[in-house]
């Protein structure tokens, strides 16, 4: 039985923070089902393209050079240019047209390195924003990372978003959230609620406004406790596995040591709900079907949503899809809205 009914989807992707890889630096990756490398060219430029040479078959990721603008191959020194076109093979006059790597249109923005994924080669359809917290060193802090791998879909990740009830009943809010609204236009997704957090001061009135670009990338803006950006980006590393990558950053109060105080605390709740939800994804049946309450989120209309990222579309020849194994969850103790919230669940 298959794990899910979905392809990989198509759009834009985050494969590295644009300070892991400096100028003449080369990574292997492993995204979309394919083996990848990540270089930067002398220009500061950044690129991904297919790993193996189409001479005879070396990851360029282990050992590869970057000459100039160029990637050279560590098994007989081949060179690939940003197009992926063979510029030289040194110890021949001639290059070969038909030795060309695939490459993958990418950007760097907002402090991420981002590639555009379509299984037909089809040239990007929509733009990343600038996020103007993450361009703004003087009144928010610099970013904080977190990264997780889920073996599930990215889908069942990102209809979280709109499964109010989990808040409370997996993460302790004091209510289930009040959705505000969604709406979509085309690849963008934005959703408004209110939700209460429990805290040591009590309970702290807070809104969550999330906008989502495509399946990769979403800007979620916190306020209540205090003004917090996050860019969430689900990478996928196969139709059933992704790499999470949250990125924060925190409006300053113009003191450092507090700053990081306040920034490192909501970050870890933030982080700690991405611990509890895992277990939840990795262990969760997708249904084709499910059996919704009148007063759950708005599912349906965010299915229809995601299901324009699929080039090949989605064939749902059954009417449940079960994980492969069990994925054991993690003592994680108690949270702040555990401590200090009432229990969901008596």
């Amino acid at each position: 039985m298959a794990r899910s009914p979905f392809p990989i989807p198509f759009g834009w992707f985050q494969v590295a923070w644009a300070n892991e890889l400096e100028i003449g630096g080369v990574k292997p990756l492993k995204y979309f089902g394919k083996d990848l490398v990540l270089w930067r060219a002398e220009d500061n430029s950044v690129h991904v393209q297919d790993a193996f040479c189409p001479h005879l078959g070396a990851h360029l990721g282990h050992g590869g050079k970057v000459v100039n603008c160029e990637i050279a191959c560590p098994f007989h020194g081949w060179r690939f240019d940003e197009e992926g076109k063979n510029t030289l093979i040194p110890y021949s006059e001639r290059t070969n047209r038909k030795g060309k790597l695939t490459t993958y249109p990418t950007i760097e923005r907002n402090g991420l390195i981002m590639a555009w994924y379509h299984p037909d080669g089809i040239e990007p359809t929509w733009e990343i924003p600038v996020v103007p917290e993450f361009n703004d060193p003087e009144n928010f802090t610099e970013m904080m990372t977190r990264t997780y791998e889920v073996a599930a879909p990215w889908q069942d990740l990102a209809e979280n978003g709109v499964d109010a009830a989990h808040f409370r009943y997996v993460h302790n809010t004091e209510t289930v959230p009040e959705l505000v609204s969604y709406d979509t236009d085309g690849p963008i997704a934005r959703m408004k609620s209110l939700q209460k957090f429990p805290t040591p001061r009590g309970i702290v009135d807070g809104k969550i406004d999330s906008d989502s670009y495509g399946p990769g990338f979403s800007v979620v803006h916190f306020s209540g406790i205090v003004d917090t950006t996050l860019m969430g980006c689900n990478v996928p590393i196969s139709a059933n596995e992704c790499e999470m990558r949250f990125s924060f950053t925190v409006r300053s109060f113009g003191d450092a040591a507090l700053d990081s105080t306040v920034g490192e605390a909501f970050v870890a709740e933030v982080d700690r709900q991405a611990l509890e939800d895992k277990p939840i994804w990795q262990n969760k049946a997708y249904l084709a079907r499910p059996a919704l309450a009148d007063t759950d989120g708005p599912f349906t209309p965010f299915r229809k949503w995601a299901s324009q990222f699929y080039a090949e579309g989605v064939v749902e020849t059954a009417e449940v899809y079960p994980p492969d194994r069990s994925y054991p969850a993690d003592d994680l103790g108690l949270s702040a809205s555990q401590k200090y919230g009432s229990a969901p669940i008596a």
